[in-house]
């Protein structure tokens, strides 16, 4: 029998009065395991009035006090991550170990939003005119939202709400209705941890409950990680109802191989970066662009014979490498991107469709998949794939494979693998994407950096989680003072420039 997964408003479960729900699967097997409620506007409403009800009560509480909270959290969820990790698996398939990962890079954004006492520290001007102060403040803004995908059902959450619960605003969390359960775990955790009921909400949810959120004239500010037209779709509607918006899209990630690039380093990354959790990251390198053809058949020899050893199983086998797609119908669009490519002419090296694993038969498993010989125009060069896909399209310098990154609509992250100190310096300076890697294939900052792309990738004046999260979820406000002396010198109807 399916579980039913609620909703989280006021810091408890809440079956919601929308009537309708929808299948989760656990996609190793194909069996449906749960049946989520989807939010109507009412429950939104619900979740909102929840979080707006202990807005200012959350907002006067010191930043220290706010702190101590996040860092018990912090200290629960280490303890109990593998509870966290198998309940990702379940849902959305990945192994355990890249699900303990996720976890991982999840609570650095914890541990950073820690110091916000240290973070919210504003700017003192002592007589910046006579006998007149200056000094500024960091505010919240009240409820925000975050909107967040299957991919990392806990990661991806983790960049948007302790950062903006430890600057003292209340969060209402609509994840992925593919994988719900581990954004209500936690929730319980952060309530053990004794954040006080209503400061962080969850309705799950799909169009209904985003565009609900988006018209909310009590939210404040909206983060979201996604594809780029539903980015571009939530940043339009948000900013013309008079909220912040962050909004992450899609991804075409290139890695360059120079000819003087450790070879078997440069395969060994490709592998992780293309194939690790199925290709379903937004950080996923899925084109290499090889410099020369001697480089290409160097690169083409090592990667396929290690594509093909992919050990392709359900995410809580531990010799596992890759884990089942998301859903079947996540699986089938992949597998037509695969089509796609021998339609348009690419060399089909490796193929991954057709694979049927002996007791997971219903499982939405497919294997990597390797093309060579992808030019630009074609259809799995230019669009995301979000799947185990890796393209190989061949340059004849260095000047070329720059040239391909700089013209494509994505500019999310990418990585030179190079000994050439000069060429990466180039690389670095030159090249118009947000996150760079100097031999690193997934160049995710730390959670004391910012994260974000450049054109298509984000929509918004802010990166996620670092400086840049704590600068979104807060408003700056300047207050200038001056104490009166007994000296008065009487009205002054002229701009005042103090003097």
């Amino acid at each position: 029998m399916p579980t039913a997964i609620s909703h989280f408003i006021g810091g408890q479960l809440v079956a919601g009065t929308g009537p309708r729900h929808a299948p989760v699967f656990n996609p190793a097997t194909g069996e449906e395991t749960g049946r989520v409620a989807l939010a109507d506007a009412a429950d939104v409403n619900t979740a909102v009035a929840a979080a707006k009800a202990v807005a200012r009560d959350w907002a006067l509480t010191p930043p220290l006090r706010r702190a101590r909270i996040l860092n018990a959290f912090l200290r629960i969820a280490e303890a109990r991550t593998d509870e966290l990790a198998a309940l990702i698996t379940a849902e959305h398939g990945k192994v355990l170990s890249d699900a303990r990962g996720e976890i991982q890079r999840g609570l650095e954004v914890v541990e950073f939003a820690t110091g916000i006492p240290q973070l919210l520290k504003g700017e003192v001007t002592e007589n910046v005119g006579t006998r007149v102060d200056s000094h500024s403040l960091r505010q919240p803004l009240g409820v925000v939202a975050g909107i967040t995908p299957f991919n990392f059902p806990v990661m991806v959450p983790m960049w948007m709400f302790p950062v903006a619960l430890a600057c003292g605003n209340c969060f209402v969390l609509k994840p992925s209705e593919r994988d719900p359960s581990p954004a209500l775990l936690v929730a319980a955790w952060l309530k053990e941890a004794g954040l006080p009921d209503g400061v962080f909400n969850v309705v799950h949810g799909d169009k209904e409950a985003v565009d609900a959120l988006l018209h909310h004239p009590d939210i404040a500010a909206v983060s979201f990680v996604g594809s780029t037209p539903i980015a571009r779709y939530i940043y339009a509607t948000a900013t013309a109802n008079g909220k912040r918006a962050q909004c992450l899209g899609g991804a075409k990630n290139h890695m360059i191989v120079m000819p003087d690039a450790d070879m078997d380093q440069a395969v060994d990354a490709l592998m992780g970066a293309a194939y690790g959790s199925a290709g379903e990251r937004c950080m996923a390198i899925s084109v290499a662009v090889p410099v020369g053809e001697k480089t290409a058949d160097a690169l083409v020899a090592r990667l396929i014979p290690k594509v093909r050893a992919l050990k392709v199983g359900p995410g809580t086998d531990p010799d596992s490498e890759m884990g089942p797609l998301v859903t079947q119908v996540h699986r089938d669009k992949v597998s037509g991107y695969i089509d796609a490519g021998v339609a348009e002419g690419a060399e089909l090296l490796v193929d991954g469709r057709g694979l049927s694993l002996q007791g997971y038969e219903g499982g939405y498993f497919l294997g990597g998949t390797l093309f060579d010989q992808v030019t630009p125009e074609m259809s799995i060069y230019k669009e995301e794939i979000f799947g185990p896909v890796l393209a190989i399209t061949r340059a004849p310098d260095y000047a070329t494979a720059a040239r391909l990154i700089n013209e494509h609509e994505f500019g999310n992250g990418t990585a030179i693998f190079t000994r050439d100190g000069d060429a990466a310096r180039e690389f670095a300076h030159g090249i118009e994407v947000g996150m760079v890697g100097i031999n690193v294939p997934i160049p995710v900052p730390m959670a004391f950096h910012s994260f974000g792309g450049w054109k298509a990738s984000l929509f918004g004046d802010h990166h996620m989680h670092g400086p840049e999260g704590v600068r979104f979820y807060t408003r700056l406000k300047t207050i200038t003072t001056r104490w009166p002396t007994g000296i008065r010198a009487g009205a002054d109807f002229v701009m005042p420039t103090m003097e």
